[in-house]
């Protein structure tokens, strides 16, 4: 959830180390997703392929910007020297081996496409048509982008490549590198394919909504914001996922390798999914939203939805904080501005609390044995999301740029002090939130 950084700042210092993302880039990636909502409103653009578009007129102007402004390319976290490329001859065979294993790494994530049923069902194949439709360009493009970026690697042996040697028997076996490439591509695999599953409906979902009377309406208004968030939210985590390259500085530096946090987070995802309706940590039955028990009051409702896009707001923000890097169980540098100077998790402490708010579990339109339920299941939704916290915390703290950022904002965050100033206890989570 964090990605990576050059801090340059010393552990104890003031102001807060420095991230590894400037903030021009989310704000470029912003803008051009905001002009494109705009005309495709404009137009009625509503189908999958302008949803598409939205992610092309967010992640280009955020590679731009990235390129051309902040020179990522340049950044020694890269592994890449662009001033002494080595003759191709010297580094064919590597790239080779390594397009072996990349291409066998390819194979596996079909088979598991092709025999998963959930990913041939409803908004899934709209994935699926997207994966089918690009497989035979990516696997052509793939020979010169490796026989290219191999001769500027400083070290081209990657987990790719070890993979290659394991099928091809042409060098010996590092298991580690392996699993390491494995984990990463599992990673993009996974998540990917969920965020192209929901690009389109909720990108249509806001632009065929009609906006007129929408401001006297604090309901109407509400839910209209709060749209808009997750579709930025959605297009720069999609974005962050597809573009996991070196040149842009946004490679997977590690995925995360602790079972526990593989199960923290996939439970919160489909097919594994244990919150979603008529799951055993389904906490709405016998519950109503605020809009039903707030109805009539307007002023009411017009406070809590203001909150409530508040809540999403950060969340989004969170995300876009990432620009190009965004991505669940990896290491890809360490950010730590926008939330991310307040809290070490803005998106899951705002998330939770646009749950809490916005169910409000302690009223029920049933029974007090409900009212209990409901409370206690969202409780454990919670602690499913500080688990996760606590696992990224552990895989990212074998970072010292990490481990920094973090001594930081134990002693400087505005979270982490107040939660201490109300609890008195300073774990990581109460801390960090």
């Amino acid at each position: 959830m964090y990605h990576d950084a050059a801090l340059a700042a010393a552990v104890h210092a003031d102001p807060r180390p420095a991230s590894a993302v400037s903030r021009g880039v989310g704000l470029a990636g912003l803008a051009g997703l905001l002009i494109w909502i705009g005309v495709a409103r404009a137009y009625g653009m509503d189908g999958p392929y302008a949803g598409l578009m939205n992610l092309v007129a967010c992640g280009l102007p955020m590679v731009l910007w990235s390129l051309l402004i902040d020179k990522v390319h340049r950044n020694p976290t890269t592994g890449i020297d662009w001033d002494h490329p080595q003759p191709w001859r010297a580094t064919l065979d590597v790239s080779l081996v390594k397009l072996v294993g990349l291409w066998v790494t390819w194979a596996g994530i079909a088979l598991i496409y092709a025999t998963g049923r959930f990913y041939w069902d409803g908004n899934y194949l709209f994935a699926m048509w997207c994966f089918t439709t690009a497989a035979p360009w990516l696997v052509v493009a793939s020979i010169p982008y490796v026989l290219w970026l191999d001769r500027r690697l400083i070290e081209p042996r990657d987990g790719a490549w070890a993979l290659g040697a394991w099928v091809t028997h042409t060098a010996s076996t590092d298991g580690a590198a392996i699993a390491g490439h494995l984990r990463a591509w599992g990673v993009k695999a996974f998540f990917l394919a969920f965020m192209l599953a929901i690009v389109p409906p909720g990108f249509a979902e806001f632009i065929r909504t009609p906006t007129f009377g929408i401001l006297a309406d604090p309901v109407r208004l509400t839910n209209w914001l709060i749209t808009l968030m997750f579709v930025i939210d959605v297009a720069f985590a999609t974005v962050g996922y597809m573009l996991t390259m070196r040149p842009l500085d946004a490679h997977i530096r590690s995925a995360n390798p602790y079972a526990a946090g593989w199960m923290a987070a996939l439970i919160c995802y489909p097919p594994f999914i244990l919150m979603n309706e008529g799951g055993p940590l389904d906490y709405h039955p016998g519950t109503a939203d605020w809009t039903y028990w707030f109805a009539g009051h307007p002023l009411v409702l017009a406070a809590i939805g203001l909150v409530l896009v508040g809540f999403t707001a950060v969340y989004a923000w969170a995300t876009v904080a990432f620009g190009l890097r965004f991505s669940n169980l990896t290491h890809r540098g360490i950010i730590t501005h926008g939330p991310y100077a307040w809290s070490r998790h803005p998106a899951y402490l705002s998330k939770n609390l646009f749950w809490w708010l916005s169910t409000i579990p302690v009223l029920s339109t049933r029974s007090l044995v409900d009212t209990v339920r409901a409370t206690v299941l969202l409780g454990v939704v919670s602690g499913i999301y500080y688990w996760r916290a606590r696992t990224e915390e552990r895989h990212l703290s074998q970072d010292m740029h990490y481990r920094a950022y973090s001594d930081w904002m134990t002693r400087n965050g505005p979270v982490p002090r107040f939660f201490r100033r109300i609890t008195g206890v300073s774990t990581p989570l109460a801390a960090g939130g």
